[in-house]
């Protein structure tokens, strides 16, 4: 979820085209009409909503300035947006699309990870993640991590938040109890999006080594490191543990299979895929691509994208409501 490391921004970045997007059309699917796609177009300060049911853009929700990384509560009800050049979080109502409150974070917020009481924004520029009381919208810790944080994801019992610091080729380890940092895991240049398993296996993508690090997050050991395409930035697990990373310099998605230490196969999606996310239910998986303002939608089946979906200027985060 990065335009590109932002250590390498200068010398990596992508030059954005203007492309006539074809819109395909993705089959209903079986889940409810509740599970909806939040997609942030930093380019244009806004939220897209799409509805997974029916395939259709059902709103624009206008944030502050610079919105990227996205998050959605496990119980549906709220999305978080961190606005990175405001210095925000936008706390938005899932159902009504509104924004219920802008909360003050460190500067140059990123990624965004929530759990039911505590929501965690990785603040890239000051080395930092602000913990927020869900309940009450207020900043409640400022943890120090490592050299500009990317990503943060929660492990499947709760009790320890993994985030990726980009500058400084590691992963901490924060216990969510006492938000205090347990460890640093090393892994491989420039690691930016990161996602764990149901079964603990935290896969993190190095942007600067075109590698997937392999980290089992009970031992905090790098179990396996897989080549995938150029510029890995995004990274998402299916319900399943099947895991998806966008490759950012060379317009393609990587396939692992749960438990694999190999790319299974590599699909062809839009002009500079960033981030990824996954359905429930194990159907489908969403791309936003950054340099064609688009959104690819794949086909887990299938392998295969089945619809590209205009979205905002610049998508960068995304993030499916869990059903």
């Amino acid at each position: 979820m990065s335009r590109w490391p932002r250590t390498v921004s200068l010398a990596c970045s992508a030059i954005l085209l203007a492309a006539g997007l074809a819109v395909g059309t993705a089959p209903a699917l079986a889940y409810p009409p509740r599970i909806k796609v939040f997609v942030a177009n930093t380019g244009s300060r806004n939220v897209t909503v799409y509805d997974t049911r029916t395939t259709q853009l059902l709103d624009d929700v206008p944030v502050q300035a610079a919105p990227v990384g996205v998050a959605v509560s496990p119980n549906g009800d709220r999305v978080y947006v961190a606005n990175e050049l405001s210095n925000t979080l936008s706390v938005v109502d899932a159902n009504t699309h509104r924004v219920l409150a802008t909360v003050p974070v460190g500067s140059h917020p990123f990624g965004v990870a929530a759990s039911p009481s505590r929501v965690y924004v990785a603040n890239f520029s000051d080395s930092t993640v602000t913990v927020i009381d869900a309940a009450t919208n207020a900043p409640i810790a400022t943890v120090p991590v490592g050299r500009f944080p990317h990503t943060p994801a929660l492990s499947p019992d709760g009790r320890s938040l993994l985030v990726t610091a980009n500058g400084a080729d590691s992963v901490t380890v924060l216990n969510t109890g006492t938000n205090r940092v347990t460890g640093t895991i090393p892994v491989g240049r420039f690691p930016a999006g990161i996602a764990i398993t149901p079964r603990g296996r935290a896969y993190v993508a190095n942007t600067g080594s075109d590698t997937v690090s392999i980290i089992n997050v009970l031992t905090g050991l790098v179990t396996a490191t897989v080549p995938v395409g150029d510029a890995p930035i995004g990274v998402a697990s299916t319900g399943g543990g099947t895991v998806y990373v966008t490759n950012s310099g060379s317009d393609t998605v990587s396939q692992l299979p749960s438990g694999a230490t190999s790319v299974a196969s590599t699909i062809p999606v839009g002009d500079q895929p960033e981030g990824i996310a996954a359905a429930p239910d194990n159907s489908y998986v969403y791309v936003t691509n950054t340099g064609s303002d688009a959104m690819s939608v794949l086909d887990v089946r299938s392998a295969s994208v089945t619809a590209t979906v205009p979205v905002g200027s610049q998508p960068e985060g995304v993030a499916v409501s869990p059903g």
